[in-house]
Parts: structure tokens; C-alpha cells; sequence
């Protein structure tokens, strides 16, 4: 059940209208005020869902957000019960939202969150690559120059990454990726999840450009990039580190051991003995 005075972001289908929760649902009957990125896709959904809605509908996306947050504070003010959603998945990420958090936190209001479907962890569970870390990095830049210079710092990080994707600019992405990442990276492109034709390609990237070249992508994307390999540590780049500590008064053999045991295939006896040499 809503509460008065309490902004409210809920999650909606990312493809599949069955995905809804049943708090979802009742959100958008008891909300007062419903914030949504499209109105249109809003009705759509109430509609697949047979939900009947009492609450103002205002429209609220990136090019009228600093308005609308205005008017949403208003009504929080006022006790009324304010619900955001956008077209899929989880508003603020990628989607409008963060605005009106920030400005009702600011405010005084409490913020709640109904969870739901989210086409980044859908698409790393099916992805095949390592879940355990991971990264989000929304949408890369649009145009070729930025998106390389986006791209260039990440080709060190050793979490997979997340991002979303137009289907027009999927291939160029791509092509970008094997760039920044080497054309030997493991990479998962997803597109039209939760939906009929959803549709999960795996392989390299220089195998996901050959593929986005040759067929026509359709639909939401989704990339997911396997990490970069970690680079094994040498004992003659931990060298300074451990005479830095052992000139601030650490015993020279006790750091070797630490420094030792945080990198393996490092030896301690190694690293004291090159740190002796360099005193």
C-alpha cells in the first residue's frame, strides 16, 4: 500500500507484461499522482495488466524532469501518493528519476522502492560470463571519437560490464569494444528480453561484429563484457612499495611477507631479498 507524502519508484516489465508484481499493480491503482516516462506506454501497460488507474498522469522524462520534480514535491507536500515509472525496467537507472530523489530527499520526503524486472541483472544471468563483479556503464557516447575515448580507460577493468545499446549504433558499439577491449574479449550481446523474439548472442568480439554486420538487430540491447584478465604482479614492480614502508618504520621482512601474500606467485623470500639489493 502507498503511503502519503512518500515518493515512490517502481520497476515495470522490461519486455513481458506478466513480469509485473502484484505491488506494482496495485501501485498504480492507489497512486494519487503517477510520474511516468511515457504516457502512452503507461496506458499501454495498464491496459495488459487490467488495471484501472484514479491518480493525475503527468509525463515525466530527461527533457521536462526539472520541472516535473518541482510539481512532485508539490504533491508530496500536499499528502498525496506519488508513483514514478518509466518505460522499463528500474527508474534512475538510465532512466529518469534520480532528480526527484535527490529533490525529495533534500526535501524532507522519504523515498521507497518497488522492486522488480531489470534488463542488467536478466541479461548477466544469461550472459555466461562471470557474475560475481560487475559494473554498469549505461549507455556508451553516441559518436565514434567519444565513444573510443569512453571506452579506452575500461579495457583494464577486470569486472564485467554492462551496457545498454541502441540497435542502430549496436554494430558501431561493437566494433568500438573489439577496439578498447581486444577482438579476443568474451562478450554477450541481448536483445529483446522477456519478450518473443528474444534472442542471446555469445561469443568474441570480433564474432559479435561479424554477426551485428551481417543481420539486422532489432529491438532493447543489452552487451555484457567479460573482465580483463588480471596482469600478474612481479616482484620488481612491489619493490618500492616495500622499501617506502620499511623507510617509514615497518620491519623490511614483515612487509615482504605482507606484500607477498596479496599478490600471488610472488615470493616473499624474492621480495626481501631484491628489496635488500635496492637499500
Amino acid at each position: 500500500m502507498l503511503e502519503p507524502g512518500v515518493l515512490t519508484l517502481a520497476a515495470t516489465p522490461i519486455g513481458n507484461p506478466l513480469d509485473a508484481s502484484v505491488r506494482l499493480m496495485r501501485a498504480l491503482a492507489e497512486a494519487d499522482l503517477i510520474a511516468a516516462e511515457d504516457t502512452r506506454r503507461l496506458a499501454r501497460l495498464v491496459r495488459e495488466l487490467e488495471v484501472e488507474t484514479t491518480g493525475r498522469i503527468l509525463s515525466y522524462h530527461e527533457h521536462n524532469e526539472a520541472e516535473r520534480t518541482e510539481v512532485l514535491l508539490e504533491a508530496l507536500a500536499e499528502g498525496q501518493r506519488v508513483l514514478i515509472v518509466t518505460d522499463a525496467g528500474m527508474p534512475v537507472v538510465s532512466d529518469p528519476g534520480f532528480r526527484a530523489v535527490r529533490a525529495a530527499t533534500e526535501a524532507g520526503f522519504r523515498t521507497t522502492v518497488i522492486p522488480g524486472p531489470s534488463a542488467v541483472l536478466t541479461a548477466l544471468a544469461a550472459s555466461g560470463i562471470a557474475p560475481d563483479r560487475f559494473t554498469f556503464e549505461g549507455f556508451p557516447p553516441r559518436r565514434d571519437g567519444r565513444r573510443a575515448t569512453a571506452l579506452e580507460p575500461l579495457a583494464e577493468e577486470q569486472r564485467t560490464m554492462v551496457f545498454f545499446e541502441s540497435p542502430r549504433r549496436t554494430a558501431a558499439t561493437l566494433e568500438s569494444m573489439a577496439e578498447a577491449f581486444g577482438p579476443q574479449r568474451q562478450a554477450a550481446v541481448a536483445r529483446e528480453l522477456t519478450k518473443t523474439h528474444e534472442q542471446l548472442v555469445r561469443g568474441t568480439l570480433a564474432e559479435l561484429v561479424d554477426w551485428a554486420g551481417g543481420t539486422e538487430v532489432l529491438g532493447e540491447v543489452v552487451i555484457v563484457v567479460a573482465g580483463a584478465e588480471p596482469v600478474a604482479a612481479r616482484a620488481e614492480d612491489l619493490v618500492e612499495e616495500v622499501l617506502a614502508r620499511a623507510a617509514a618504520g615497518e620491519r623490511l621482512k614483515a612487509v615482504a611477507k605482507e606484500i607477498a601474500r596479496a599478490h600471488p606467485g610472488v615470493g616473499a623470500s624474492e621480495l626481501y631479498d631484491l628489496a635488500l639489493q635496492r637499500r
